[in-house]
């Protein structure tokens, strides 16, 4: 039952997201809207969800809808296992709508090399912190390859604890090469919306 009322949870906030990112650009500006009035959804809309695991972190879900209708979902992990979205640099992405800045697949970062989406700074959940440097990334060289044995451990996948990050969404390097051949055939989301 439980696994029930998360999946309608979900699909509920993908549809949320959907009808708030897709509303038309007209009406940003506009007056507000009278209560209980919806959005315009566009039912080709595509939304990426991250559903925070809260007794497992590393193992949460990363989920791509399509008009509000669920396709993939990936294992993913945010943080090194802290539920304290204001704990920067260990603890997990705070919940809210985050605008996607960059998506590349050859990044080249200090820390973060290859497929990667960079996200939006955002304030945690106490506003006493603001969470920089976000992304969706995995462990790769920046041409998307693993480095070898020899080669630098943030550049190769190497199992489950490899789903530890900073705060970002870490996906596993086939699963990061996935999302990004299926957004870029549905249409890539301009906001990433966290969820717990």
């Amino acid at each position: 039952m439980r696994g029930l009322r998360n999946a309608a949870a979900l699909a509920a906030a993908a549809v949320a997201v959907t009808g708030a990112l897709t509303s038309s650009p007209a009406s940003a500006g506009a007056a507000p809207e009278k209560p209980g009035a919806r959005p315009a959804v566009s039912a080709s809309a595509t939304t990426l969800v991250f559903d925070k695991n809260r007794s497992a972190p590393l193992k949460s879900k990363l989920s791509v809808y399509k008009g509000g209708k669920l396709l993939y979902t990936y294992r993913a992990g945010s943080g090194v296992g802290s539920t304290d979205d204001c704990a920067s640099g260990r603890g997990w992405m705070p919940n809210g709508t985050w605008r996607i800045q960059l998506k590349s697949r050859k990044y080249n970062g200090k820390k973060i090399k290859g497929y990667a989406v960079w996200l939006q700074d955002m304030p945690c959940s106490k506003g006493t912190t603001k969470r920089k440097e976000m992304f969706i990334h995995s462990e790769m060289k920046r041409d998307g390859n693993q480095a070898g044995r020899r080669g630098l451990e943030s550049q190769r996948w190497d199992g489950d604890r490899d789903y530890a990050s900073n705060g970002c969404v870490k996906l596993s390097p086939p699963a990061i090469r996935n999302l990004f051949r299926h957004l870029d055939r549905l249409g890539w989301p301009t906001h990433l919306r966290v969820v717990s």
